[in-house]
């Protein structure tokens, strides 16, 4: 059998495949190179996984890979149509970020209810002001998002003593349908979007959704930055329609040094961080040469991306 080839998609720092020496012939490309080197590839690894590259240049002619990896649990970034239509297999990394973007959202949540930043400005000034906080035991969340983080986030949050709502795209045990998310939003102390982007979620949090929401809201975005309107978002946080907000996600990413979002009071920014602790790239990396062994051997993939729906559906 031909060794196969496998194409990488480079980001710095390169994923540690040191497993997979001497069994593959691994080849890497850039953004300008990638469109050259597809027709080439058996399998793909998408380790850039903040690039548009493989979705601009996977319409193009000559032979596409079997299979793609993302290296990150959404897969907006890469899919086309000419992907969607495709036999191509796509699969992503459910599994290493969800505890950790749990640990993050729990944290905020916590930060907020103390004001823990009103704490360290307060401190920079030398100034003693005491204040009250909130109890976050026997507060309310709804999270959007019924997929492995949004799961993972309630499992977490209710361990604080907060009661959760989940809100998915169809109603199952445990979870609410879309068509519940108006009235869950006018109860929650604490709404947290972990919703893929899709068609369909693409700007969902507007000037109407935070309407809904309780002036002693808060708001946090660990999904996708394009699920946020984010002018709305920053005309509901200054006109104190609700409480606060975080966001780790954005519409353009970096932050550009011009965006207002840094200057809104009440809004914390954090630069896409949330799932990334102390060694996930290595997680990464092992992750994908355990797939990669299973794809070797012709057995069934885990985490595959319906393309269409643009995430990877969950079974129970």
């Amino acid at each position: 059998m031909p060794t196969p080839t496998l194409l990488v998609l480079e980001a710095d720092p390169p994923p540690r495949l040191g497993r997979l020496a001497g069994r593959v012939r691994i080849r890497y490309a850039d953004e300008d190179s990638l469109a050259a080197e597809l027709p080439s590839a058996d399998a793909l690894l998408a380790w850039d996984f903040t690039s548009d590259a493989i979705r601009n240049a996977w319409p193009g002619g000559g032979r596409r890979p079997g299979w793609v990896h993302t290296a990150s649990a959404g897969v907006d970034r890469l899919l086309c149509p000419e992907l969607i239509a495709s036999d191509t297999v796509v699969t992503n990394a459910r599994g290493i970020f969800e505890e950790p973007i749990a640990e993050y959202v729990a944290a905020l949540v916590l930060a907020m209810a103390k004001d823990l930043t009103g704490t360290l400005e307060l401190q920079r000034q030398r100034r003693w002001r005491h204040r009250e906080g909130l109890r976050v035991a026997g507060s309310r969340a709804t999270v959007v998002g019924a997929g492995p983080i949004g799961r993972a986030v309630a499992t977490t949050l209710r361990a604080l003593g907060v009661t959760v709502a989940v809100t998915g795209r169809t109603a199952r045990p445990g979870v609410h349908g879309a068509d519940q998310l108006d009235r869950l939003l006018t109860l929650a102390d604490w709404v947290i979007c972990a919703a893929p982007l899709t068609d369909a979620t693409r700007g969902m949090f507007d000037a109407r959704l935070f309407g809904l929401m309780r002036p002693s809201a808060h708001f946090i975005n660990v999904g996708r930055g394009l699920l946020v309107v984010e002018p709305d978002l920053v005309a509901a946080v200054s006109r104190r329609w609700i409480a606060g907000a975080a966001l780790d996600v954005f519409d353009q990413e970096p932050l550009g040094p011009e965006s207002p979002l840094w200057d809104v009071p009440g809004l914390i920014v954090s630069p896409h961080m949330s799932g990334d602790t102390v060694g996930w790239r290595d997680r990464l990396a092992a992750q994908f040469v355990d797939l990669y062994e299973l794809w070797a051997a012709g057995k069934p993939l885990p985490n595959v991306v319906d393309k269409k729906r643009g995430y990877v559906p969950m079974h129970d």
